[in-house]
């Protein structure tokens, strides 16, 4: 029999357990560091100066998106805002594709306005915010507002209401006629008034319906300007004096009621004129701007338009001479300038299909019906009968300009831009 001590050792032995696996594991003290390493680094480690460097490099939605993001990035987006506001697209009234030359063409039917986005990335605007829209025309693009007048035919002794909407925050107001006691002697112009046209002046909200737009009728051979500045829906009309300086000596039915807004002035047209009338908006004084005469020299009754370069400077287009042609205003003042002969008339009636045979009749067929607002370079080419075009002067690319039910764009085309800088980015007072 053993020892009693060497069975006690024994049992000493077998009762000795072995480490369980569990107990070897690291304890978290060991881990931390490699956890903390693994980890990705925070965007705030970015310093202000390369964040703008991304952020400039962003498209203009995603730059808009990301300036909600947080305080600190809404304040660098605000940085990186392109000075000029961006152009969404065009609004005009659809059009039925005219009777070919030189048939005349039926009653025109009028349809409301749509908007053609510039691109993919452009928002899809429309006025199914505003029902009574369709009972109007649009006469006014500017800052983020169109101005429109009613489409029924009003005697042009009397001055209309107007509809102003915003459609890029879905907000309107209708402006009623301006008062009969906002001229003391109303009475005494009321029956040889004419009324011509309206425009927007100015904005001082880019969200709110705060703005000024004027219109103005002619009173015994002068014209009267009438103000209306609005605040945020609530209107008030004020009537200036007449401009006795400026003397309307022909009869005003040949005015065109659709003033251009170019190089921080307000234009409208004269048909069959040699000079158009002009409206300061900072003193709401009237004049009137001679076109170049070499216009006349070769052509009793040559096409312009008024309008604006890419770089900012009053220009003018016109067919005169059978040429494309671009005028500019010379600096301080100085006159009209030739800058370039674009294209002959006939090189450009080659890119259309259809057109009468006979050189003369083909360039009568065409003429060039506005500059493009949205400053894009592009003169808008009217034809008679075969379609509606724009046509790039740098580049010489014509495109056709026609609607998806196969209906051509609509005389004249607004350029819509947005109202420039957004309201949540703009400076606070």
């Amino acid at each position: 029999m053993a020892p009693a001590w060497k069975s006690r050792g024994k049992k000493m032995k077998r009762k000795t357990k072995t480490p369980s696996s569990s107990t070897l594991v690291s304890s978290p003290s060991t881990v931390e560091p490699q956890a903390a390493a693994a980890e990705t680094p925070s965007i705030d480690v970015l310093t202000e100066f390369v964040l703008e460097d991304i952020l400039r490099r962003l498209s203009l939605a995603d730059l808009l998106r990301a300036a909600l993001a947080s305080h600190r990035w809404r304040r660098l987006a605000s940085r990186c805002l392109p000075r000029d506001p961006p152009l969404l697209g065009y609004f005009f009234h659809p059009a039925e594709v005219h009777v070919p030359f030189p048939e005349r063409d039926p009653k025109i039917v009028e349809t409301p306005a749509v908007f053609a986005p510039l691109d993919a990335s452009s928002p899809r605007l429309s006025l199914d915010f505003a029902p009574d829209a369709s009972r109007f025309f649009v006469y006014d693009s500017h800052q983020g507002l169109l101005l429109l007048e009613p489409s029924e035919s009003v005697p042009k002794v009397i001055l209309p209401r107007f509809l102003v909407l915003d459609p890029a925050t879905r907000r309107r107001t209708v402006l009623s006629p301006p008062p009969r006691d906002t001229v003391p002697d109303d009475r005494r112009w009321r029956s040889s008034r004419y009324y011509v046209g309206s425009a927007l002046l100015s904005r001082t909200h880019p969200s709110k319906l705060c703005f000024e737009a004027v219109c103005f009728a002619i009173d015994g051979g002068h014209p009267r300007a009438w103000v209306a500045s609005v605040d945020d829906g609530k209107c008030r009309w004020r009537a200036l004096p007449r401009n006795e300086q400026v003397l309307v000596d022909f009869d005003p039915y040949w005015f065109e009621g659709r003033a251009v807004h170019a190089a921080g002035k307000i234009y409208w047209h004269i048909c069959q004129s040699s000079r158009l009338l002009v409206l300061d908006p900072s003193t709401l004084r009237f004049s009137y701007l001679p076109v170049p005469g070499e216009l006349f020299a070769h052509n009793r009754n040559p096409k312009y338009r008024i309008g604006e370069t890419p770089d900012g400077r009053l220009c003018l287009v016109t067919d005169a001479e059978q040429q494309l042609q671009l005028w500019v205003r010379g600096r301080r003042d100085k006159g009209w300038i030739l800058e370039r002969k674009i294209v002959d008339l006939l090189v450009l009636c080659d890119k259309l299909r259809g057109l009468p045979v006979d050189p003369m009749l083909r360039t009568l067929c065409v003429w060039p019906s506005d500059m493009d607002a949205g400053r894009t370079g592009k003169v808008f080419i009217k034809t008679w009968g075969f379609g509606r075009f724009s046509f790039h002067m740098d580049t010489g690319k014509m495109e056709l300009l026609s609607t998806k039910r196969g209906k051509e764009y609509g005389h004249p085309m607004f350029a819509y831009f947005l109202a420039w800088p957004p309201a949540f980015l703009a400076p606070e007072n």
